[in-house]
């Protein structure tokens, strides 16, 4: 059994802004077919600001966690700011991730990349 922090096992029981925004400003999706993840970021956006942020993952615990971590990091902020962040950030946030789950944070930060790409391309 992987051995996950009390935040990350919060994360995955009660995960924050789940779901989807029907009237989304942007989308983003990503996945990795080896581990059978799959997340797509929905965002609400205003004045460069994102108002409002939604997820649907398919995945483990890790990747719940992640896509529910990084939706709170992320609702309210700019987009100049989100487009800083780094997948240590949302580790941090976690309170540490196994090493083989590392890559859970980055498909998430890449799903919410190509939604502000897509947002930024209309």
């Amino acid at each position: 059994m992987i051995p996950y922090s009390k935040k990350v096992i919060e994360h995955f029981r009660h995960p924050h802004n789940q779901g989807m925004i029907k009237d989304a400003d942007a989308i983003g999706e990503a996945g990795n077919p080896r581990c059978g993840d799959m997340m797509k970021i929905y965002l609400k956006i205003k004045d460069n600001i994102i108002k409002d942020v939604k997820f649907e993952t398919l995945g483990c615990a890790a990747a719940i966690a992640v896509s529910s971590a990084l939706t709170d990091r992320v609702n309210g902020s700019t987009l100049a700011k989100v487009k800083k962040i780094k997948k240590e950030d949302i580790v941090k946030d976690l309170g540490g991730l196994p090493l083989i789950k590392i890559h859970c944070s980055m498909l998430a930060l890449e799903a919410l990349h190509k939604a502000i790409t897509n947002y930024n391309n209309k």
